[in-house]
């Protein structure tokens, strides 16, 4: 007997449905920050009713949690394909290019990924994965530092350098991600990464004539 097709044309509306409001909600969150963000402006960005939107929802807290997880999730899979054992083998320069490239072009395509992970009353469960996610990183950075770094650093110093190194990171991406498109964002992610190619290239075995200003795009 065949398959009733209605459920799964149901089910396909459904989450055509949920993405637009994720999108929806993705927008106020940049626009208002997620503490003075309202489920009628999520709706009224989406185009659709509260009532609409509560069949999905029922509160702003559930749509952060959902946007936040899926936002960690699709960062998570890149810092797999950034930090492989080919792009760890580059040199300095080209390194810094392979890790910061896709982290950037990720957040400047979610802008709504550091609006909501740095809003002040974030839904707990968000938080918790956004520190998780964090921690790997910073493991991951002090991992690589620790492998290439000569003479190897001491544990309270490669703690400092990574966290350091990560800090001019996050600093610079926020400033990257506010800046418009266009020359003046390609300028800041140039002063980026030569902060930090100025920075780590002399704790990198024979990188310290590597050290050249990143070219103009």
């Amino acid at each position: 007997m065949p398959e009733d097709p209605k459920p799964r044309r149901r089910q396909a509306r459904g989450e055509r449905r949920i993405s637009q409001l994720l999108q929806a909600a993705a927008a106020v969150f940049c626009a208002n920050g997620y503490t003075a963000s309202s489920t009628n402006a999520i709706a009224r960005e989406a185009k659709v009713s509260p009532g609409t939107l509560y069949q999905y929802f029922p509160n702003k807290e559930a749509i952060a949690v959902e946007l936040g997880g899926r936002l960690i999730h699709e960062m998570r899979e890149r810092h797999g394909r950034v930090f492989t054992p080919e792009n760890m083998a580059l040199p300095l320069p080209e390194l810094i290019d392979a890790v910061l490239d896709p982290m950037i072009e990720f957040n400047c395509l979610n802008p709504a990924f550091l609006a909501l992970m740095h809003g002040s009353d974030v839904p707990g469960r968000i938080a918790e994965e956004h520190d998780e996610l964090h921690a790997s990183l910073l493991r991951q950075v002090r991992e690589l530092i620790g492998t290439r770094a000569a003479p190897g650093p001491s544990t309270e110093e490669l703690d400092r350098i990574a966290d350091m190194a990560f800090a001019v990171f996050k600093g610079g991406l926020a400033l990257i991600v506010a800046a418009p498109e266009g020359p003046v964002r390609d300028a800041a992610v140039d002063e980026l990464k030569k902060v930090l190619l100025r920075y780590l290239a002399p704790l990198f075995t024979g990188e310290e004539a590597a050290v050249t200003t990143p070219p103009t795009r």
